[in-house]
């Protein structure tokens, strides 16, 4: 961790991998042990930089992370629903055959089973979406969201981690 003391940026994705059947939250007692031995040995050798938090439960561990450090709040940085966004945005590019460059939305809240999109800011091309996609259409994006919101569990299914999820 010395090597730490003049590091602008601290990326951490350590963490207990996610079981099948469990959940995120499952994991913050585990986690956050882990996550408290790195803050500490990283604050220990001086850093005075920025942490980027990408270990689940990402919320939780991210503010736990700035509680331990005792850095200012904007320097401890979570991935939040980034991740979830971006597969989010091309889902609903690969539904309408468009470049996901034109799409925009966002997943918010929670990373994980709380998430949520928001539906009234998507947009397509500058357009709301509700423009491009019919009533009956509905629950196509219906669909796409749940495909969204479970894709850790399909990974941990598949491959058992989510830490391919990133890739």
């Amino acid at each position: 961790y010395s090597d730490c003391h003049d590091a602008d940026l601290v990326v951490v994705t350590a963490g207990t991998a996610q079981k099948p059947g469990e959940t995120r939250l499952d994991l913050v007692n585990r986690n956050i042990k882990i996550m408290k031995g790195i803050v500490d040995e990283v604050m220990a050798s001086g850093f005075d930089g920025i942490f980027l938090i990408a270990s689940n439960p990402v919320d939780i561990l991210t503010y736990a992370t700035w509680k331990f450090s005792g850095l200012p709040k904007e320097r401890v940085i979570g991935s939040g629903t980034s991740l979830d966004t971006a597969r989010f945005r091309m889902s609903i590019a690969d539904y309408l055959k468009v470049d996901a460059r034109n799409v925009h939305g966002y997943i918010l809240g929670e990373h994980g089973d709380t998430e949520f999109p928001a539906w009234s800011h998507t947009t397509v091309g500058g357009l709301p979406i509700t423009e491009w996609i019919s009533e009956d259409e509905q629950g196509a994006m219906d669909t796409i969201f749940v495909s969204v919101r479970d894709a850790a569990y399909e990974i941990i299914n598949k491959k058992g981690a989510t830490f391919y999820g990133v890739a």
